[in-house]
């Protein structure tokens, strides 16, 4: 009985003991699972979810659009040929004209009294010519009979060739003027519509260095727009190729023109190619001068996407945009920018079209870091 009594206290002490080191196992265990959960959360939550999209296909022809101003395809300014007094004119502004009809009446009566001299001059020159030539058959008569000397002979038929080139002379002289007189006309050089009149009844006119503009007349049957096309597309700019026009005074409403020529070099001041884009004008419905908006369908030399603004990096080495690849990983891909469309950017190369591309990457991210793709909501 008395060892029974002993061994009790004992055994209760070892059941004891046991019972707190099973408690201290459990809390132990709790807590090595607990900061498990929560470190795996941690490391879950250190990794960024980003949402990701695919470049969307650009279409095969480029449209752009680029200013233009309206020109005559002919255009001339007119001033006279001789001095004088406006008689009369007969063309206003918009008066439209045909070729060699006549705009005003110039009066020149100096170059009338040169005129009528030179004449007088001519009848001169032809009196003396015709006495030269009866002299000249006259000695060559003599000289048969050896009446007059050789030297008399050559005398005369010099004298007469001498009143011939003075006669010649003379009448190139009276046609001069008679054509300087014809100035007196002036005239129209093609058809057209007269376009301003800085003249009128009275006025003197000069035609030397102090000549002033009489008229301006513009042939607008057809209109060249001028304009400048960007060095990118400066070869898909290629004659013959079909453009729009839109003016603001024709709403809804567009013109079809031919690009026509180029100026097969690029302006180094602003870098871009001079082109010509002529349109038919027939109703006169278009005016020189007009601003137009040019559309220009150039055919695409390439595959090219389209990305929203937010997903480009713009980075001191280049553009570029935060690709994630199969295995989570991020890589930047430099691309190259074409043309801005203001909420998305035509990229040119760099892309293939399949890449899930991150947008609104934040600025800290960088290649090789790990994300998480987002999943998308069912709608």
């Amino acid at each position: 009985m008395s060892n029974r009594r002993s061994r009790g206290p004992l055994v209760g002490a070892a059941l004891l003991i046991v019972a707190a080191i099973a408690v201290a196992f459990w809390g132990i265990s709790t807590r090595a699972r607990a900061l498990s959960v929560v470190t795996t959360e941690t490391r879950e939550l250190a990794v960024p979810i980003v949402a990701v999209i695919t470049a969307e296909k650009g279409a095969p022809q480029q449209d752009i659009v680029l200013p233009g101003t309206m020109q005559a395809f002919t255009d001339a300014a007119i001033y006279a040929r001789t001095n004088g007094y406006l008689r009369k004119w007969y063309a206003d502004i918009g008066s439209r004209v045909r070729t060699g009809q006549v705009l005003a009446d110039i009066d020149s009566p100096e170059v009338e009294q040169q005129l009528e001299q030179a004449r007088a001059d001519l009848a001169t020159a032809d009196a003396n010519a015709r006495l030269a030539q009866s002299t000249a058959e006259r000695y060559r008569d003599l000289i048969k009979t050896d009446s007059v000397s050789k030297q008399d002979l050559d005398n005369a038929n010099g004298s007469l060739e001498a009143k011939l080139t003075a006669v010649n002379s003379a009448k190139a002289n009276v046609r001069r003027l008679e054509q300087l007189h014809g100035f007196g006309q002036v005239t129209a050089p093609f058809d057209g519509v007269v376009t301003a009149r800085n003249t009128d009844v009275g006025a003197l006119i000069d035609s030397g260095s102090n000549a002033k503009e009489l008229f301006h007349v513009a042939a607008v049957h057809r209109l060249r727009v001028f304009v400048n096309v960007p060095e990118i597309y400066s070869r898909a700019a290629q004659t013959g190729m079909k453009a729009d026009l839109t003016l603001a005074e024709f709403p809804g409403r567009a013109f079809t023109g031919t690009l026509a020529r180029t100026a097969q070099s690029i302006d180094t001041a602003s870098r871009t190619l001079l082109t010509e884009i002529d349109v038919e004008n027939a109703k006169g419905e278009l005016l020189p001068g007009s601003y137009a908006e040019v559309h220009l369908k150039l055919p695409g030399a390439q595959s090219t996407y389209k990305l929203p603004v937010n997903a480009i990096i713009f980075r001191t080495e280049g553009v570029r945009v935060a690709v994630v690849g199969e295995d989570g990983k991020v890589t930047l891909q430099p691309v190259t920018i074409g043309r801005d469309y203001g909420d998305s950017l035509e990229v040119v190369s760099g892309l293939s079209g399949r890449e899930r591309i991150i947008v609104n990457a934040p600025d800290s991210i960088e290649a090789g870091q790990a994300v998480r793709v987002a999943e998308k909501k069912a709608e």
